[in-house]
This record gives structure tokens, C-alpha cells and sequence, in this order.
């Protein structure tokens, strides 16, 4: 009885929710063919459900809380005049579409789709193709885009956007995003407490991320690939970067990552392979770089006389050019318990770690810092025997600049 009671109560209680909510139908054979007339005929929490075809309605507002679902990716095309589809409300859900050739213009940053001022909006799984910007989140709260393949075909970042452009917002998930051809990959300003997570970003024109002013976010297991510059994190504070690839960035201003103005923040768990710098610290403090592989970069870290108090630790350098340069003499950071390739020190008492401090810093990465057309001189036997010299009796390179526990063996990431 009491059973029989709750199941008549909870559908009296529920089902008119059910009941208001309808979905209505877009497509060339349906009753509703487009999608402007479907969305103002639509009452709250309704569906629409747009068919397969080719929809040029120009700018498409969203301005009342509905699930807006693509079925096999319509194609909502903006003949490169429009801002394609724009976010007016709350808790919209957008999927399933294809969103082409937004208009193109620096004043008003039209975009494939764009979220204004809103809360617990959700874009996923859509294909967003030759648009200015991809996604802008402008003030937003609570929302989440994934899944989504964004491509550009950009040359110059002066005329094209980012793929997910994120501005003055809160609480965002950026996760299992593919993104390519843009000015930056995905780009944070003034966004906090935010997670970036499982994203590919590769072969965008400036950075495959770039996020100011941005405190308290992370971004884990992302893949930064072959852009034109790398990934910029510049003037924040509480940055958690967790497991992330930074590959083949290369290029005489381009790094794995640049940290610039950045505090208290913890670099764990990366891999930095093949860039032309893998770490680039300026005006950093308090940094915990621990448990990264560094492979194959021209640099694999450059730390300017800027930074203090960072701890560079349990790291692996393995086949860089160098391993570490710096612009000045002053030493206000700690290296401890790293491998380096390069040390040739001994472990006699057979604890893995060498007995002997190893100079990370060579004689050579001192010069051509401040020489860059010293590089001509590369593996020349003067520089080798320079370098071999400097170990031996330090007199260019600081005497504290050194690793006092050196690993005897790489260390598994």
C-alpha cells in the first residue's frame, strides 16, 4: 500500500514536467522548418531537434532555456556574415551540430558559438569548422564544453580567433577537446577555479594555450602540439599543471611553456619533448617543478635571474642541448634529486645517487645567452674542452648553481 501510495504521488508530483516539455522537430520534410521559427515557438526546457541538411538562417539566438540537439550534424552555416549561434539564457544545452563560416572582424569577435553572460550552459560534441572564434564564453559560470573538434585554417594570428576563447568567468570544464588552426588553441583570461583537462591542441599560429590573470585552475593530461609559439601562462597565481605533452614547439621565440609573473603553482608530471625551450621561467616564485621528462629540447629549462625560491626536483633531463640556462649570476633556486644525462660522476657507495654535485649549467649555455651567434661554435673541441675546464674549476658559471644529489639513474614518469 505505502508502495502504491509513493508511485501515485511521485506521478502526480512529476509528470506534468514531463508533459509541458515537447520536442520540436527542424528538417526539409518536417512541419517546422526552421530553426529561428522552431526556437520562438519552443517554451521552456522543450527540445529541438534539428535534421540533417543545410541551415543559412544568419544569426541564431538562443534566448530561453532548451536542449538544441543536431541529428547526424546539421550544418548551420554563417556564409562567413554572421556570428553563427549565440547563448542568451541559462542552462542551454547545445550538441550534435556542425557550425560553419562565421563572419570575420576584430570589433566584434563573431564566433561559431557564444555564451553571454550565463550560467550551466553545456556545448558538446559538435563540429565547429572556419570560424573566427570557435567557442567565447563571455562571463560565464558552471559550463561545460567538451567533445568537440574545432578547426580554423589560419596563417597570420592577426586574422583569426581563438578556438575556445574564455574571458571574466568561473568554475568552466574544457575537457576532450580537439583544436587546431587557430590564433590560440584555448585562451583563459581573468577565469578562475577552472578545469582544462584531456584537450589536443596542435598546430594553431600562436600558442596552443594561453591564459592571463587566470588563478586557481588546472589543466591535466593535455596534449600542446606543434604550435607556433607553445603555451604562455603569464601573471597568475595557484596554476596546477598535471601530466600535460608539450611537443615540437619550435621556433626562435616558441617553448614548450613560458611562465611569466607566476606563484605558488605546482608543474608536475609533464613531458617536454622537442621543443626549442621546454620550461621558460621569468619572474617566477615558488614553483614546484617535480617528476617531468625533458627530452630532446634545444633548452630544457631557461630560469632568468627573476625567479626565487622555485624547487626544480626528481626531474629527468635527457638529451637536450642544455639542460639548463640562466641570464644572470645569482642563484635563488634549488635543484635536487634530478637525473642528468650529462653528469659523469660515480656512486661508490651505491645508493643511486651520485657522489659528487653535478653543474647543470655549462660554460657554453652562459655564452651563447649572451651571445646567441656563439651556437656556430657547437660541439666544436674548443667548447668541449671550455666545458670540461668549468667543471672542473668553476670560474664563469655560479659555484651554488649545482645539484648536491644528482641521480645515478632516470626516473620512471
Amino acid at each position: 500500500m505505502k508502495n502504491t501510495l509513493f508511485l501515485f504521488l511521485f506521478l502526480f508530483l512529476f509528470s506534468p514536467l514531463y508533459i509541458q516539455a515537447n520536442v520540436i522537430e527542424v528538417g526539409a520534410s518536417k512541419p517546422v522548418q526552421s530553426i529561428k521559427k522552431a526556437i520562438a515557438i519552443a517554451k521552456v526546457d522543450d527540445t529541438i531537434l534539428v535534421h540533417n541538411g543545410l541551415y543559412k538562417e544568419g544569426n541564431i539566438v538562443i534566448d530561453k532555456k532548451i536542449v538544441f540537439i543536431g541529428k547526424d550534424f546539421p550544418i548551420l552555416d554563417g556564409q562567413k556574415k554572421y556570428e553563427v549561434l549565440s547563448i542568451k539564457a541559462d542552462s542551454v544545452i547545445v550538441e550534435g551540430l556542425k557550425i560553419i563560416n562565421s563572419g570575420y572582424g576584430t570589433l566584434e569577435d563573431p564566433c561559431g558559438i557564444k555564451v553571454y553572460n550565463r550560467k550551466n550552459i553545456v556545448i558538446q560534441n559538435n563540429i565547429l569548422e572556419n570560424n573566427f572564434f570557435g567557442i567565447y564564453i563571455q562571463n560565464g559560470k558552471n559550463c561545460i564544453v567538451k567533445e568537440n573538434k574545432i578547426r580554423a585554417y589560419g596563417k597570420q594570428e592577426q586574422l583569426i580567433g581563438n578556438g575556445i576563447h574564455c574571458w571574466k568567468s568561473d568554475s568552466l570544464q574544457i575537457s576532450a577537446n580537439t583544436i587546431s588552426g587557430h590564433r590560440d588553441g584555448i585562451y583563459f583570461e581573468f577565469v578562475t577555479n577552472s578545469v582544462i583537462w584531456r584537450n589536443i591542441s596542435i598546430m594553431n599560429v600562436r600558442y596552443g594555450l594561453h591564459f592571463m590573470f587566470s588563478n586557481d585552475d588546472a589543466y591535466i593530461s593535455n596534449i600542446f602540439k606543434n604550435n607556433g609559439a607553445g603555451v604562455a601562462v603569464m601573471f597568475t597565481k595557484r596554476v596546477k599543471m598535471f601530466n600535460n605533452f608539450f611537443e615540437e614547439n619550435w621556433g626562435d621565440s616558441a617553448y614548450g611553456l613560458l611562465l611569466k609573473e607566476i606563484s605558488d603553482s605546482y608543474i608536475i608530471g609533464n613531458k617536454f619533448d622537442k621543443n626549442t625551450t621546454g620550461i621558460h621561467m621569468e619572474g617566477t616564485s615558488r614553483i614546484l617543478v617535480e617528476k617531468n621528462g625533458f627530452k630532446a629540447n634545444g633548452w630544457g629549462m631557461k630560469i632568468q635571474a627573476s625567479c626565487m625560491d622555485n624547487e626544480i626536483k626528481n626531474n629527468n633531463f635527457i638529451g637536450n642541448t642544455f639542460d639548463i640556462a640562466t641570464n644572470g649570476n645569482l642563484v635563488l633556486n634549488t635543484f635536487n634529486s634530478n637525473y642528468w644525462d650529462k653528469y659523469e660522476g660515480y656512486d661508490l657507495d651505491k645508493n643511486g645517487i651520485g657522489d659528487v654535485p653535478f653543474h647543470p649549467l655549462s660554460l657554453f649555455a652562459v655564452i651563447t645567452e649572451n651571445n646567441p651567434s656563439a651556437m656556430l661554435l657547437f660541439r666544436s673541441f674548443m667548447i668541449t674542452l671550455l666545458d670540461k675546464s668549468e667543471k672542473i674549476l668553476p670560474s664563469i658559471t655560479p659555484d651554488n648553481f649545482i645539484d648536491k644529489t644528482p641521480l645515478m639513474h632516470s626516473l620512471t614518469l
